[in-house]
Order: structure tokens, then C-alpha cells, then sequence
């Protein structure tokens, strides 16, 4: 199979703007579009050689086209809608490393193998440190030799790269390692909130935590860090935790599988992310579910 040298690179967010760095980094020929023309006009400034969309047509003749955009509706809506998917060659690569519905992603990678494009689900994990650093976690779902061609393009951007299965199950890991991680920080804030309301300091509790069989990547990476100093600044948005928990209950209800502990978490998140703002990061968590009594 020919080697991937030009790739499209669609969605210049908080994740997707140093992900597009790495790949310029890596040597990759880019053609990059976002609906934020600021964005696009200052990252092909800061990253010669590389070119700005300015339509469907500019990613004629990508190898591979990269989504880092919110969800299944604006993959859709940009593959589709927008007509990007109808001017890619045969055999183009498409890469959907955002946080989507697995379902849906199932049924357009059905779409769109049909139209003669292979489709691989690459979501990640690792936040916007992780994306700076390279040093985020793919979850990758798709056919072994698509994955095997991706393979140069997922080495600038993570250290951890897990095939999961076929097309779908990348994005089911995703919500799914969201949902026990949306599920460890209600259940550690709780504790220590009840912790303090005994006489028990945060820290102390968070040490009992750590040395103990309550440890979590929360407890560890999360609460001394971010929520007890109050810097509340891991990267990640409290909305998007929230909605891939919800995507994770979703699944469950669609495989007619019981979740119970699941939906609880969801429930309260959805609630929470209901009363605050866009910006508010997910170890905010600390601060308003304590609000909540």
C-alpha cells in the first residue's frame, strides 16, 4: 500500500491545534480546516508548507483525513453535509479521533466504505498536556491493515497505541474508560468531602487513598494537583466528560445491558454540566458536587 505523505487535518481545537503541531513536526505535508478561519490562518502561519482549507475540494488528494472535532454530528455534517467525504480518491484513509457515538460511527463507516473509503475510530485519551507532550492514548478501531498504515501517524502523537477491534470500538472503549473515570471522581470527591465533614484534611485523606486500595488515577494525578489547590487546570472540559459518560449509558441501553451504577454517574454529571459554562474543567467536579448538599 502507498505510504501516507499528505494528510487533511480537520478540527484546530484545544486537542486537535498541537496534534496538527506533531504531525507538521513528523515531517507530514498538511492541509488543515476548522470553522475558526483565525485559527486555520494562524496555524498555517506558524507551520510553513502547510495549506488552509478553503472547501471540500482542498482535500482532493489527501491520503488520509483526520477529524479532531466535538462529536458524531459534525463528523457527519463535515464528511457528508459538507461534502467532504464525496471528493476523496478511492482508498482514502478516514480517521475520526474524536469522541463519537459508536453506533453511528458503525453506520458511517458503512456509508463510506461503500463510496470506496476506508474508515478506522482512533479517539484519544491523555487531554491537552498528553496532546502537547505526544504523549496521548489511542484506542483504535478499524481493519489491521489500515490500522498497520497509521501506524506513522499515531507515533508523533501517542505513547500508548491499543487496537481494540473493528470500526466502533474505539470510540466504545473511549466513553466506556470515561465512564469509570467520570464514575472515580464523584465517588473519591464524595469521600473526601465526607472525610473533612469528620475532621479529616483532603491531603490526609488523599494519602489514606494512595497507600491504600482506594488509589485511583484520581486520587493520584488529580486531587492534590488540581482540586484541592483549586487550579482546577487538567485541560479536559467538565461537558466533555459528561457527554461521553452519557455516550457509555447510551451503549448500554442500546446492548439492553444493565448499568445501574452507570446511569447514577451520568445522571449527576448531566446535572452538573447543565449549570456551568463551556470552559469549566471536569476536576471543577471537586467544587460542585460538594454544592450539591
Amino acid at each position: 500500500m502507498s505510504e501516507l505523505r499528505t494528510l487533511g487535518f480537520i478540527g484546530l481545537g484545544k486537542m486537535g491545534t498541537p496534534m496538527a503541531s506533531l504531525l507538521h513536526r513528523a515531517g507530514f505535508a498538511l492541509v488543515v480546516g476548522d470553522l475558526d478561519e483565525q485559527a486555520v490562518a494562524g496555524f498555517v502561519q506558524e507551520h510553513p508548507g502547510t495549506a488552509a482549507a478553503t472547501g471540500p475540494s482542498s482535500f482532493g488528494e489527501v491520503d488520509a483525513l483526520v477529524l479532531m472535532v466535538p462529536n458524531s454530528a459534525v463528523v457527519e455534517a463535515v464528511l457528508e453535509t459538507d461534502g467532504v467525504a464525496a471528493v476523496l480518491r478511492p482508498g482514502t484513509l478516514v480517521v475520526d479521533m474524536s469522541s463519537s457515538v459508536p453506533t453511528r460511527t458503525r453506520a458511517l463507516a458503512a456509508r463510506l466504505t461503500a463510496a470506496g473509503l476506508r474508515f478506522v475510530d482512533a479517539p484519544v485519551s491523555g487531554g491537552v498536556r498528553g496532546a502537547v507532550a505526544g504523549k496521548l492514548a489511542v484506542m483504535a478501531g478499524g481493519e489491521r491493515s489500515d490500522l498497520d498504515r497509521l501506524v506513522p501517524v499515531f507515533e508523533p502523537l501517542a505513547s500508548t497505541v491499543i487496537v481494540v477491534g473493528p470500526v466502533g470500538s474505539g470510540h466504545a472503549a473511549k466513553a466506556l474508560n470515561n465512564l469509570v473515570s467520570a464514575a472515580t471522581i464523584s465517588v473519591t470527591v464524595e469521600a473526601l468531602q465526607l472525610g473533612e465533614r469528620f475532621g479529616i484534611a483532603p491531603e490526609t485523606m488523599t494519602e489514606v487513598l494512595n497507600s491504600s486500595s482506594g488509589r485511583s488515577n484520581t486520587s493520584e494525578n488529580k486531587v492534590i494537583q488540581f482540586m484541592t489547590s483549586g487550579t482546577f487546570g487538567s485541560g479536559f472540559a467538565l461537558h466533555l466528560m459528561a457527554k461521553d459518560v452519557g455516550i457509555a449509558v447510551d451503549l448500554a441501553d442500546d446492548l439492553h445491558q444493565e448499568a445501574e451504577v452507570a446511569h447514577e454517574v451520568a445522571r449527576q454529571w448531566s446535572r452538573i454540566a447543565a449549570a456551568v459554562s463551556a470552559e469549566t474543567d471536569h476536576t471543577q467536579m471537586y467544587e460542585l458536587i460538594g454544592a450539591q448538599r
